[in-house]
């Protein structure tokens, strides 16, 4: 079923009005040095500054919303160590349901944390994927609760795809708008909104060169899994999904691969001259920015931030 496959126009502005009293109308800013620096103007849409710190709460809000009162009654569930984590056991407790989030044992004690902050009971399991989705079958099977998938969800989508719809909104005659891809709930939710409220910009998906499972994915024309992906970019790990793939193959550009060192370089930029914190998979379409000049150069482009989620006491620059 197409429509049930991909998101339309309408299910994105109904995402955006569903949500827009639980969420952040995010800041979109520009900064001068960093312009110079990339040779591009830049407007950055900063979800570092979304609740839970990242854009994930856009789509776990607009799932949550979307169930019947039945559904609510017995729950969500999902598994992540990350932001999506966060962001459905907020989501829940805002329609005062419950959140069971199954996590790695090895999963960052900041991340637990956050996560029982926002009211989410947390079912440990073994730190691998068939592990998760194991131990999540089994809650599931007990509670009666509705999975959210971190991103292969047609309600994830539309809610990701509010941010650049809002983007869109404000700043006009945007040349290319740029946003990272590790599941790519963001980049096809930000390529849809893109193809439907600025059918002449230009979409590009941004990855780190050492997980760089979405590029191979886009150019081969079938999913590469992600094998071992080495980066510092934690949020992007994940390979694209069933929904999120053929979404980014319509409407995505391309998407650029970028270092390590580029990737540290652009998070200590913005940091420093941006004065906005940002984790390295946020930083990395600005590191694309810096490594791809010529693809880039003197034209108008939006970036989003994906998230500002980082442990201070690991900085990457701070040997």
């Amino acid at each position: 079923m197409e429509s049930k496959q991909i998101p339309s126009l309408e299910d994105i502005q109904k995402a955006a009005k569903r949500i827009g009293r639980y969420i952040h109308r995010t800041p979109i800013i520009t900064c001068s040095s960093l312009n110079d620096i990339s040779g591009t103007d830049i407007y950055f849409k900063c979800e570092n500054f979304q609740k839970v710190g990242a854009f994930k709460f856009r789509g776990a809000t607009n799932a949550v919303l979307s169930l019947s009162e039945n559904e609510l009654a017995k729950g969500v569930a999902t598994h992540s160590s990350g932001n999506h984590a966060q962001a459905l056991a907020l989501a829940a407790r805002n329609r005062d349901t419950k959140a069971y989030i199954v996590m790695p044992k090895n999963a960052p004690s900041v991340k637990i944390d956050a996560v029982k902050g926002y009211g989410g009971e947390i079912i440990f399991c073994e730190p691998t994927l068939q592990a998760r989705e194991e131990t999540l079958d089994k809650i599931v099977k007990k509670t009666g609760a509705t999975f959210i998938h971190p991103y292969n969800d047609t309600r994830i989508i539309a809610g990701q795809a509010t941010a650049a719809m809002e983007l869109i909104e404000e700043i006009d005659g945007l040349d290319i708008i740029m946003a990272p891809v590790g599941g790519g709930g963001l980049l096809s939710g930000t390529s849809l909104a893109t193809a439907y409220f600025s059918s002449g910009t230009k979409v590009f998906g941004a990855e780190p060169a050492g997980a760089d499972d979405a590029c191979r994915s886009l150019h081969s024309g079938e999913i590469v899994p992600s094998i071992n992906p080495k980066t510092i970019a934690d949020g992007l790990l994940t390979s694209l999904g069933s929904l999120t793939y053929p979404i980014i193959k319509k409407y995505v550009s391309d998407i650029l691969t970028v270092s390590e060192e580029n990737i540290i370089l652009a998070m200590k930029l913005i940091w420093e001259r941006g004065k906005i914190i940002v984790e390295p998979s946020g930083a990395v379409p600005f590191a694309v920015a810096l490594q791809h000049q010529d693809k880039f150069a003197g034209k108008k482009v939006g970036i989003i931030i994906s998230g500002g989620n980082v442990d201070i006491k690991n900085l990457p620059w701070i040997k």
